[in-house]
């Protein structure tokens, strides 16, 4: 059987280069020929487009104002920030969403690696499973398919991914509330307004605190860090440089925040002496 399909493909090539011979031109160096220029063209366009980009830039020296094409340079990037929502790049969109429905830490790995590899690996494989030579669509409905529903789920993940909406922490400010009773800072208003700084200012990203986080390998469960009474000063000196109190951390300086949002922060970790319950 196998024998036979190397026989069959054998006939069919031979008679694609008869073919060509008689009537056709082969890929190379013709059809390489119409790539080579198309691809020239494309980046002549691209180039193109990046000098009027450039040159239609009002106040080019500072690129923060519209031309053309947009702006050269966005404003300055504010490190006390605490509403910040990174976006990915339009054409990750579709990941972009996947992640927000394996937003759980044990299935991030499947969002991440798991899904795309395995489409991706199965898109490399088709040439080697499928060797017929039916080009007709009506005789492939599986191929057809499978390539509208590729095509409409990424569209769909994308547009979902474009549209989606960001809680910018008030999921995890409703949670504050549980947070003072567990760990007893209910009255403490210094520690609460430190808790709502917390809940949106992206540490949950990589700690844990009472059961909520992103557990990033390294960065400590905050759940009890009161309870190592290392006092308010040095915890406003290890938001302002992580690195100078713990050597090696990866954790970035929060100086930026500001005195008064450092204290709160402070105020908040010391507060936190670990679940009551």
């Amino acid at each position: 059987m196998a024998s036979d399909r190397i026989v069959e493909r054998r006939r069919v090539f031979q008679q694609y280069k008869a073919d060509v011979k008689e009537r056709g031109k082969p890929f190379y160096p013709y059809a390489m020929f119409h790539d080579t220029i198309m691809s020239l063209v494309v980046v002549a366009v691209i180039i193109g487009l990046a000098i009027v980009w450039k040159y239609s830039t009002p106040g080019s020296h500072t690129g923060t104002e519209a031309g053309w094409l947009g702006k050269l340079l966005d404003a300055p990037a504010d490190p006390g920030t605490i509403n910040f929502v990174p976006r990915p790049d339009w054409y990750f969109y579709f990941l972009f969403y996947l992640l927000r429905i394996f937003k759980w830490p044990e299935t991030v790995i499947l969002g991440t690696i798991g899904i795309p590899t395995i489409c991706l690996v199965l898109l490399l494989a088709i040439p080697f499973i499928d060797l017929r030579a039916e080009r007709r669509l009506s005789r492939r409905p599986v191929a057809i398919i499978a390539s509208i529903l590729v095509v409409l789920s990424m569209g769909v993940l994308t547009y979902k991914g474009a549209t989606a909406k960001e809680a910018l922490g008030s999921e995890l400010v409703a949670k504050i509330p549980s947070w003072a009773a567990s760990e007893g800072f209910t009255g403490n208003q210094k520690a609460i307004a430190g808790a709502k700084l917390f809940a949106v200012s992206g540490c949950l990203n990589c700690h844990t605190y009472n059961g909520v986080g992103g557990a990033f390998p390294g960065a400590p469960n905050l759940t009890a860090e009161g309870a190592k009474n290392k006092g308010i000063a040095f915890q406003i000196d290890h938001l302002k440089c992580p690195a100078c109190k713990t050597p090696g951390s990866p954790m970035p300086s929060f100086q930026g925040l500001g005195q008064q949002n450092l204290t709160a922060l402070a105020n908040f970790l010391e507060a936190s002496k670990g679940s009551k319950k």
